[in-house]
C-alpha cells in the first residue's frame, strides 16, 4: 500500500526558510512521479511544485525563485522554501502519480492518486 508521509513543517518568521519532507513508501517498480501541493483555509488546493518525467522540476509561479524541489534515491521527496511570507501559510502535501508527464502538466493535482496527511507551514509577519 503506498504511504506517503510529509515532516518538517513548522513556524517560521517572513524572509526565514524551511525545508519539507516526504517519505514514500509501499510503491513498487519505478513508474510514478511526485510532487507538491498547499492549501491554505479558504483557498484551493494549488501546485507549488513537480518533478517530471525527465527529472526536471516544474513550479508554479509564486514558487520559482524561491521554491526547490528535489528527490534522493532512498524515496524522500524534499521541498526547500526560501523568503517565505505570510501568503505561503497553508497545509502542504505530497503526491504521487503513476502515470508519467512532462513539464508543467505534472503540476495538476487532478491526476494524482496518492496523497499524504500534509505538514502545516506557518509564516508569521
Amino acid at each position: 500500500q503506498v504511504r506517503l508521509v510529509e515532516s518538517g513543517g513548522g513556524s517560521v518568521q517572513a524572509g526565514g526558510s524551511l525545508r519539507i519532507s516526504c517519505a514514500l513508501s509501499g510503491i513498487t517498480g519505478s513508474r510514478y512521479l511526485m510532487a507538491w501541493f498547499r492549501q491554505a483555509p479558504g483557498n484551493f488546493r494549488e501546485s507549488v511544485a513537480a518533478i517530471d518525467r525527465f527529472d526536471r522540476p516544474n513550479y508554479a509561479d509564486f514558487a520559482k525563485g524561491r521554491f526547490t524541489i528535489s528527490k534522493d534515491t532512498k524515496n524522500t521527496l524534499y521541498l526547500q522554501m526560501n523568503s517565505l511570507s505570510p501568503e505561503d501559510t497553508a497545509m502542504y502535501y505530497c503526491a504521487l502519480r503513476e502515470t508519467l508527464c512532462s513539464g508543467i502538466y505534472c503540476l495538476s493535482g487532478r491526476t494524482y492518486m496518492y496523497w499524504g496527511q500534509g505538514t502545516q507551514v506557518t509564516v508569521s509577519s
